[in-house]
């Protein structure tokens, strides 16, 4: 089972609030000074878009936007179809508040991990009316030229927000002067339903891919207005982790999205291939089956409510497909993309990242011993003595995390990182999260997401520590990485050992741990074991 599958398994969906954050009644321009100290804004700056004024609001000299679409409402005639540029509105639009998320269900309260991420809150609300994103800048209208990181966010093809309060992005633009962007997108059944083969009207021939189609669309509204926002368009970064990794590896393939980005960082979510059109007609019959909606009447489902059509994908799975028209061709196999061919990229994995997945957690040495007994038979003692060399103080539950990531996305980031490299036109760079988590006792070891508050500066954060002493510092130095890889395409920095590009013969991998720092094919003998036994289809696919 693959990372990102096991999220959208293990999650049961992400949550949203139970009521969106509304905007707040109209408000008065206060004088200039705004909140924290800043100076040279006022409280509720008013930033031209093409659309039509937005209004944020500043908080220690960052100005937040929240809700701005960047699309019109994906529901009724909308459904289904490309994404459409918004309607303009007259005066000023308050986005004090964030907008609505793509519909989708909510996260297991008894969580663990759920609940340390809060995958639980998603707040805005959920609706069709979900092409909006977030804007965090700490200058509008100054004509400075600021990277912008875009964020796509987690949660499988099918979950989550970038209202989510881990990809909050005051913090980061705060600590390195840049423009950061989160997205929300249609997602699951709403954003890749392949119905172009069970005869559907062809207005319809797109439907399998429009939540790309979106991503691509957020990626044209900053190129046409990110730099009212203090950021320059030639300067974007796009990134994200687990399912924003899917995306980002996805982007990367996507025509529409060619010369939108300069650089992009994929964590934990290395996607190799996607849907094919087999695959996803059958998971759209599946879907119009449960509806009642007869293969000749498939417009009808623009027809019915989108709690009806949340309700039936339970249970089904939905992704983008390779289409061999929007997406003409897998992302990285068999090669890396041409499309993006010159730009950089950062690809990643946590130590433990399967662990998400796992809820064992009293697995014993004797019960992980049978558990590879019965998994890789002659093989398990060869196994459990390799991972014992290189982990002695592991616990069974978090060799046995290690294990699933080898197996599963750990091979997928490696294969992508080779393949980007044997392009030889932009380098590809490695990294290995390895600081454990100390959250819920430590049980989580470097567990899936534990970066993602380090991409965002978010020290608080309590998968990260809450803000210990050590923590902060693992945190600025790596946010400093990420933020020098958006300014300069290049993530090496004074805060850092020096970083080499990833190659098939040296495999140079910065280690984040709290002793950063570069080894050369780390856990060389597990990457070569796993390299001839994996099972077949452990490669992410």
């Amino acid at each position: 089972m693959t990372t990102q599958s096991n999220r959208r398994t293990f999650l049961k969906g992400s949550s949203v609030a139970l009521a969106a954050i509304g905007a707040g009644a109209a408000v008065a321009q206060s004088p200039a000074g705004g909140l924290g100290g800043s100076h040279d804004s006022q409280l509720f700056p008013v930033v031209e878009t093409a659309s039509g004024k937005v209004q944020g609001i500043t908080s220690t000299g960052i100005r937040e936007f929240k809700g701005i679409p960047y699309g019109a409402s994906t529901g009724g005639a909308n459904r289904y179809m490309p994404p459409r540029k918004p309607a303009s509105w007259a005066g000023v639009r308050e986005c004090l508040g964030h907008g609505q998320t793509s519909p989708q269900t909510p996260a297991d309260l008894r969580s663990d991990y759920a609940m340390t991420i809060q995958w639980d809150m998603q707040p805005g609300g959920m609706g069709e009316d979900c092409l909006v994103l977030n804007v965090w800048t700490p200058g509008v209208n100054d004509g400075q030229k600021r990277a912008v990181m875009v964020s796509f966010h987690g949660g499988g093809w099918a979950t989550g927000s970038g209202n989510a309060p881990g990809f909050d992005g005051a913090q980061l633009a705060r600590f390195g002067d840049v423009v950061v962007v989160t997205v929300n997108h249609r997602l699951a059944s709403f954003g890749y339903l392949h119905l172009a083969d069970l005869g559907a009207p062809p207005e319809f021939a797109q439907a399998g891919v429009v939540g790309v189609l979106d991503m691509a669309a957020s990626l044209e509204w900053v190129r046409d207005n990110i730099g009212n926002f203090g950021g320059d368009p030639a300067k974007v970064m796009i990134f994200g982790q687990s399912g924003g990794g899917a995306k980002t590896s996805t982007m990367l393939a996507l025509p529409a999205a060619k010369g939108l980005f300069r650089c992009a960082g994929v964590q934990s979510g290395s996607t190799l291939r996607l849907a094919t059109r087999e695959q996803a007609t059958k998971a759209a019959e599946a879907l119009l089956a449960k509806l009642g909606i007869a293969k000749s009447n498939i417009a009808g489902i623009q027809k019915v409510s989108w709690q009806q059509i949340l309700e039936a994908q339970a249970g089904l799975a939905f992704s983008p497909v390779m289409d061999g028209t929007v997406l003409p061709h897998h992302p990285f196999d068999p090669v890396a993309p041409p499309e993006s061919a010159e730009v950089p990229v950062i690809i990643s994995t946590t130590l433990e990242d399967a662990a998400l997945a796992l809820t064992n957690w009293d697995l014993t040495e004797a019960g992980l011993q049978a558990q590879l007994s019965q998994r890789y038979a002659t093989k398990a003692d060869e196994i459990h003595t390799m991972y014992r060399k290189a982990y002695p103080h592991k616990s069974p539950f978090l060799i046995q995390a290690q294990i699933a990531t080898d197996i599963g996305g750990r091979r997928a980031a490696v294969t992508q990182a080779e393949r980007k490299a044997a392009l030889g036109k932009a380098p590809a760079y490695m990294y290995l999260w390895a600081y454990e988590s100390p959250a819920f006792g430590g049980k989580f070891g470097a567990i899936h997401g534990t970066d993602v508050s380090a991409s965002f500066n978010g020290y608080a954060n309590s998968i990260g520590g809450g803000g210990s002493p050590q923590q902060i510092a693992l945190w600025e130095r790596f946010a400093s990485t990420w933020v020098t890889f958006a300014k300069t395409g290049n993530p090496n920095n004074p805060h850092i050992p020096n970083w080499p590009a990833y190659d098939a013969e040296k495999r140079a991998t910065m280690i984040f741990d709290n002793d950063v720092r570069v080894e050369n094919d780390p856990r060389s003998e597990i990457r070569k074991f796993w390299n001839e036994n994996a099972p077949a289809g452990g490669r992410r696919g």
